[in-house]
C-alpha cells in the first residue's frame, strides 16, 4: 500500500521499526512471522521494565524504545534499550499547568514519534519537545492552554522533514506543521469549524506525486497538502467527535467515529439561529443567555453548548449544536482523492451499528475489523461493508482503549483489564487464546523483531521466543 510506505522516507527508519502510533502510517500491521503464542507475565518474557503510569504506546526505532509517563505530577520521556529494556535516559518536561482530563485520560496519553535519530513528544500541559538519541533537548515549543474537556492527547506524526500535530478543541482548533530540525512553524491552518478531536493524521501520496495529510475531525475528513497546508479536498458526513485513527488501502480510506447522542434515531431537527433569536433574544444582542431559555433541557445543555466558555451562546455555538444533533455515527469508506468538496462523490459505503468508541479500526487482508466495548468484534468486507461476523470475545469482556493490531495471520486485542486475545484473522475470525496479563492496559501494543511489546499500567513487557 502506497500510504504505508511514506513514513519510511522520514529518516533512519528500518523495515523492522514501529515509528509512531500503531506503526508505519498508523496501520497496526506488522510483517513479522513465527511469533510466540504462549506467553504471559511469568512466561515468554524476554524482559520486563517497570515504568510510571502513562497511556502512550511504545515506539521502536533503531535500538531504542520511546514512551512517556508521569510520576508525582512530573512529566517524563523515557528512552529504553530495545534489546534489554534498560532505561537509557529519562527527561523531565516543563509543566506550567494541569489541563482538564477525562477520568480515563492521563497527562501522558499522546504517543511519541521518532525518525531514527530524534524523538518528538507532546505534553498538553506544556507543548511539544524534541530530544536527540542521547536525550539532549534539541528544541521545544510551548503550546496551549487547550479548551478540551476530555484532555488533549494528539499524537505527533513525522513526514519527511515535517512534524505534524493536530490540535482540535472546543474553540481555537488548528493544525500545526513544524520543521523537525528547528521546531519552527512551516504552516498553521486554523480549523474553526472543528471541535474536540483525537485522531492521528495519516499520509497518502496523490496521483500528482504530492503527499496529502488526511485528518479526520468533527464532521469532516480533510486532505491537506504536506508542503503548504493547503486544503486539497474534503468529505463531510462524520460524527461530531473523532477518536479513532483512519486506515487505508490503495483506493479507499476507512474512517470510524462514534460520539454520544449520535446513533441512528437520536437526531434532532434544531431550528436556525435567527429563528430562535426572534423568539428568545430579548435584548437583541445576537447572543443567547442561559436565562433566556425556558426549556429545562436547554438549561441543562447550556454549558456543553457554550464551546468557548464565555457564558453565552453565539452563532458559532448554535451552528455547532445544529450540526451535532444532525450527524449519525458510523464507519465510512471513502474513495481517496479529488478536489474541493467530494461529499456525495467519494462515499462507497457506511456501517452504523456496534461501533467502538476509542479503538481504531484495523484493515488486514481485505477485512475491516471493529472492536467495541464489551469485547464485541465485527468483521466487515472492506469492499462492500457487508458484515461477515459479529461476536463477543469470550473471556475478554470489559472496556477497550487499545487498538487491535495484526501480524502473521493473527489479530491481537487487549482489554483495559489486561485480557489479550490472539485471534485467527479472517471474515469468520476465531479466538485462539486469551492471555491474562494481570495488569490494566490502555496503550496499543507493538510487534517488531519477532517480539510483542505490551505496555501495562505499571510496566513494559517484551514477549518472544528465547
Amino acid at each position: 500500500m502506497r500510504g504505508l510506505f511514506l513514513l519510511l522516507a522520514a529518516g533512519t527508519v528500518f523495515a523492522a521499526d514501529w515509528p509512531t502510533f500503531r506503526g508505519v502510517n498508523s496501520s497496526g500491521i506488522s510483517p513479522d512471522k513465527d511469533l510466540i503464542d504462549d506467553f504471559g507475565p511469568d512466561k515468554g518474557v524476554i524482559w520486563k521494565t517497570e515504568l510510571p503510569p502513562g497511556h502512550s504506546s511504545p515506539v521502536l526505532v533503531g535500538g531504542r524504545i520511546y514512551l512517556t509517563g508521569h510520576e508525582q505530577k512530573r512529566l517524563y520521556t523515557f528512552a529504553l534499550e530495545r534489546a534489554t529494556g534498560k532505561i537509557i535516559w529519562r527527561r523531565e518536561a516543563p509543566r506550567p499547568r494541569e489541563e482538564e482530563l477525562h477520568k480515563a485520560n492521563t497527562p501522558t496519553s499522546a504517543t511519541a514519534a521518532s525518525d531514527g535519530r530524534n524523538v518528538f513528544v507532546f505534553f498538553p500541559d506544556y507543548g511539544i519537545i524534541s530530544y536527540g538519541s542521547d536525550g539532549e533537548e534539541r528544541w521545544k515549543l510551548a503550546l496551549g492552554p487547550f479548551n478540551n474537556p476530555m484532555g488533549q492527547s494528539s499524537t505527533p506524526v513525522l513526514a519527511g522533514s515535517t512534524v505534524l500535530l493536530p490540535l482540535d478543541q472546543e474553540s481555537g482548533s488548528y493544525f500545526l506543521a513544524l520543521d523537525k530540525e528547528t521546531g519552527k512553524t512551516k504552516w498553521r491552518v486554523d480549523r474553526p469549524d472543528f471541535t474536540r478531536g483525537f485522531s492521528t493524521p495519516v499520509l497518502w501520496k496523490a496521483p500528482s506525486g504530492r503527499t496529502h495529510v488526511l485528518l479526520a475531525g468533527s464532521y469532516r475528513l480533510v486532505a491537506y497538502d504536506l508542503e503548504t497546508g493547503k486544503e486539497e479536498w474534503f468529505v463531510r458526513g462524520l460524527t461530531w467527535q473523532l477518536k479513532p485513527t483512519p486506515v487505508m488501502d490503495e483506493e479507499r480510506i476507512y474512517v470510524l467515529g462514534w460520539a454520544g447522542e449520535a446513533d441512528p434515531g437520536q437526531q434532532e431537527n434544531i431550528p436556525g439561529f435567527d429563528e430562535v433569536a426572534a423568539k428568545i433574544d430579548a435584548n437583541k444582542d445576537g447572543k443567547f443567555q442561559k436565562s433566556e431559555f425556558d426549556d429545562p433541557k436547554m438549561q441543562k445543555r447550556f454549558k456543553d453548548l457554550d464551546m468557548d466558555n464565555d457564558g453565552v451562546l453565539d452563532r458559532r455555538d448554535w451552528g455547532l449544536y445544529q450540526a451535532k444533533r444532525s450527524v449519525v455515527n458510523g464507519v465510512n469508506a471513502f474513495r481517496l482523492g479529488g478536489k474541493g468538496d467530494m461529499t456525495g462523490k467519494s462515499e462507497v459505503w457506511k456501517y452504523e451499528k456496534s461501533l467502538p468508541n476509542v479503538p481504531s479500526p484495523l484493515l488486514y487482508q481485505g477485512v475491516l475489523y471493529l472492536l467495541k466495548e464489551g469485547g464485541i468484534m465485527t468483521s466487515l468486507d472492506a469492499k462492500t461493508g457487508k458484515v461477515l461476523k459479529q461476536a463477543r470475545l469470550s473471556g475478554a469482556p470489559g472496556l477497550y482503549f487499545a487498538s487491535p493490531i495484526a501480524a502473521d495471520g493473527k489479530l491481537y486485542t487487549i482489554s483495559e483489564e489486561g485480557k489479550m486475545a490472539l485471534i485467527k484473522a479472517g471474515g469468520e475470525w476465531e479466538i485462539q487464546k486469551i492471555i491474562d496479563l494481570g495488569d490494566g492496559v490502555h496503550a496499543t501494543p507493538a510487534i517488531v523483531d519477532g517480539r510483542i511489546y505490551v505496555r501495562t499500567h505499571h510496566a513494559l513487557y517484551c514477549f518472544g521466543k528465547q
